[in-house]
């Protein structure tokens, strides 16, 4: 049995290019110079993501233009796609430019459609394995909240930005009072 006490999890845990096994924080990625840090494309999608990480997206998303990645968006399910449309956050997504994919495996099974070659990649995806995404991407695999704050600076936050976004979002602050720049240094 493998015990690990969450409380000693203080930070985003990334698998990194192109390996599901090669696991590191998000602050001992962005010390390794040899890791890519800006990311290019964004893709919340797979069968392990539920409707409550497309509408934690969306609110992090809210009221922003476009953004510096290319956004992919592809559900589970068609029953999630339908509330989500319902709600009103296919129109957020569709504000900043979101490529929306039919719902189902899309770029994590790497068949249905395909980064750029040579794209860096964040996925809420469970697999990053050679070309799977693409030819030559270099993908890594996290959670579905820091996937939303790569899409919307276009590289790999310090950890300080996530708690800073989380933090304007959960003290009521909309997306329009969220700008790019204000959250891009550092």
């Amino acid at each position: 049995m493998i015990e690990i006490n969450l409380d000693e999890i203080t930070e985003p845990i990334l698998a990194c290019p192109n390996d599901p096994d090669d696991v590191a924080t998000l602050s001992e990625v962005l010390a390794d110079s040899s890791r890519p840090h800006k990311i290019d494309e964004v893709f919340v999608g797979s069968c392990m993501t539920n409707i409550g990480h497309y509408r934690a997206l969306g609110e992090a998303l809210r009221g922003l233009g476009a953004l510096p990645t290319r956004l992919w968006i592809a559900p589970p399910t068609k029953m999630d796609q339908r509330l989500l449309e319902a709600e009103g956050y296919y129109d957020i997504f569709r504000a900043v430019g979101a490529r929306t994919e039919v719902p189902g495996c899309s770029l994590c099974m790497g068949n249905q459609a395909r980064v750029n070659d040579g794209a860096t990649v964040f996925s809420t995806s469970t697999r990053n394995f050679d070309n799977r995404m693409g030819m030559g991407a270099r993908v890594y695999l996290g959670s579905a909240e820091l996937a939303a704050v790569c899409a919307v600076l276009g590289r790999l936050p310090w950890r300080e930005r996530i708690y800073e976004h989380r933090t304007r979002k959960a003290c009521g602050q909309r997306g329009a009072n969220l700008s790019v720049s204000k959250l891009s240094t550092r």
